[in-house]
């Protein structure tokens, strides 16, 4: 529970201390000062636990042994540049079994290519070992952040799923002004606008498609992008009270901040909440402890849940603390499994 401060209220009860490893980027990369899985390693710490990372190509399995990770033992240091101590000099030091950390919290960025989609297996073979995995691994198999929203048609704008590129021209022809992406792109990448005079169309689809050898998404312009592309937070089922809105700046489209986006903190509209109280349940059901709802004006355009973003922000901007909901909604996943 959270007082009005966004700050979670005491707890009458200590948890047991536990090693969470991170399955993430490399720890050199990471911009701390907005970076939501530091936020995560950040509110750990600060109770107690212990933290190991690693990155998905540490994991590794052989016959007759468990799934194990070359993994290193961190800490927080508090310093804003050099902001962890390992004890180990180099990753593959000493290897662990996924099953014996008290939980594996997967934060490893898009894109779902390939090697996202082995680890995937190899962590999925972790938990039938007894590794307790945040998300889970099916479960991010089973959302791509794309076509997740499919199965919600009540909620999405008009949408269309092809390779065909005459079906494009028609989505157009009826539309008028759509925005074109790529099905495995990541913050902004490969979005296109095409207004009702066409331009460009066919570069566009030839661009995307591969000339009919892959899959793109075409949508509806929607003009509420300027008031911003809403992320919109859900931790256990349940909605974070403030969306970030990155608003487009400029000529730009796109409101992505990988792309110079202006993230606004808002509380949540009636018509978000409804969003996130029908699809956070669904999502939480099937293992996905957190996920990130994307929305522009009443319509959502995207799920995200291989590594949703907007801890810090949202903190920083209107006082909630979302690391101490996610770990308090960790906290208690563990004691249900």
């Amino acid at each position: 529970m959270y007082n009005n401060t966004g700050k979670p209220k005491p707890q009458t009860h200590k948890k047991t201390a536990m090693q969470i490893l991170f399955v993430a980027d490399p720890l050199e990369s990471f911009q701390i000062y907005k970076d939501t899985t530091f936020a995560m390693m950040r509110e750990l710490q600060k109770r107690g636990h212990t933290l190991a990372a690693c990155e998905t190509k540490d994991i590794r399995w052989q016959q007759g042994e468990n799934v194990t990770a070359f993994v290193r033992d961190i800490s927080l240091t508090g310093e804003a540049k050099n902001w962890f101590m390992a004890k180990q000099a180099h990753p593959n030091e000493r290897p662990q079994a996924l099953k014996d950390f008290g939980a594996v919290v997967m934060r490893k960025d898009p894109p779902f290519d390939s090697e996202f989609f082995y680890s995937t297996h190899l962590l999925e073979h972790a938990e039938r070992e007894g590794a307790k995995v945040f998300n889970k691994p099916r479960a991010l198999r089973d959302h791509p952040e794309k076509l997740a929203i499919l199965e919600f048609p009540q909620f999405i704008g008009p949408t269309l799923v092809t390779r065909d590129a005459a079906d494009i021209r028609r989505f157009h022809a009826k539309h008028k002004d759509i925005i074109l992406k790529p099905l495995d792109g990541m913050g902004g990448m490969g979005i296109f606008r095409v207004k009702e005079d066409g331009l460009n169309l066919g570069s566009m689809i030839e661009t995307l498609n591969k000339d009919g050898a892959q899959s793109v998404m075409v949508q509806k312009f929607l003009p509420e992008i300027t008031k911003g592309d809403k992320r919109i937070l859900v931790i256990g089922g349940k909605p974070v009270p403030f969306s970030l809105a990155r608003i487009p700046q400029g000529t730009e489209v796109r409101g992505n901040l990988a792309v110079g986006g202006k993230g606004v903190a808002q509380p949540l509209s009636t018509r978000d909440l409804e969003i996130a109280n029908a699809i956070g349940p669904v999502l939480a059901a099937r293992g996905l402890l957190l996920a990130g709802i994307d929305v522009i004006g009443d319509c959502v355009t995207e799920i995200n849940v291989t590594s949703p973003t907007c801890f810090q922000e949202i903190f920083d901007q209107a006082g909630f603390d979302v690391a101490a909901m996610f770990v308090d909604a960790l906290e208690a996943a563990l004691t249900q499994t």
